[in-house]
């Protein structure tokens, strides 16, 4: 017997959109952790020693762990800043050549001299993948510009850092995992988790936008 009988239980016949919440859970132990540790000492010095050491450990662990999610969000970021370049120039090539919308224009500009921070990254991405979809008609439009050398290379490097920020967001999110799950990790890591005041951290997410395109019609 399945609790979850996917043969004869209810189904869900419109389907189901998943979204992340937006939320931090606080790290929390009750008194039985508190009543772990002394009955640790109660027992000898020597369990009481021992578990101090595990929690050096296990601070020490998270404390990497946090700057490998920061080299990892750090890598999104270097993707992210070379596809701001590279639309800024494919944005410039293709104005050379017609008359570029200009609100595109508009768009593409507003990208200079911005940076990527851990609050507008999601934001940066929107809106980066709006503009190439907006370039993109314009030079399909124009089969010259499609013969052109430097912009076939300006789409070919985006679809390739296009991929290269899936994967970097995919390790990303599984380092994100890797502490949300740790932090409950109890005795050691949970106690020292709480204590720090660490919260769960919130994965990537695909924005509205991309989520109602995702459900268009391509071919």
């Amino acid at each position: 017997m399945n609790e979850l009988d996917e043969m004869t239980g209810p189904v869900n016949g419109a389907g189901r959109d998943v979204n992340v919440i937006e939320k931090q859970l606080p790290v929390t132990i009750g008194f039985g952790s508190v009543l772990f540790e002394v009955m640790l000492w109660v027992c000898g010095i020597i369990p009481g020693i021992v578990f101090q050491f595990m929690k050096t450990g296990a601070r020490n662990y998270f404390r990497k762990l946090q700057q490998k999610i920061q080299a990892d969000a750090s890598t999104i970021d270097n993707y992210l800043e070379q596809r701001v370049q590279i639309l800024q120039n494919l944005a410039r090539l293709v104005e050379k050549a017609t008359e570029l919308d200009k609100d595109v224009m508009k768009a593409v500009a507003a990208f200079r001299g911005g940076r990527v921070t851990e609050e507008n990254r999601n934001q940066v991405q929107s809106q980066v993948d709006g503009c190439f979809g907006r370039l993109f008609p314009q030079v399909e439009a124009y089969p010259e510009l499609k013969a052109h050398a430097a912009i076939a290379e300006a789409i070919q490097q985006n679809a390739y850092l296009q991929k290269e920020i899936t994967a970097a967001r995919q390790l990303y999110n599984d380092s994100v995992m890797q502490w949300n799950s740790d932090l409950y990790d109890w005795p050691t890591k949970q106690i020292v988790a709480a204590r720090a005041g660490y919260t769960t951290r919130i994965p990537f997410t695909a924005s509205a936008e991309t989520k109602q395109l995702a459900r268009g019609t391509f071919f």
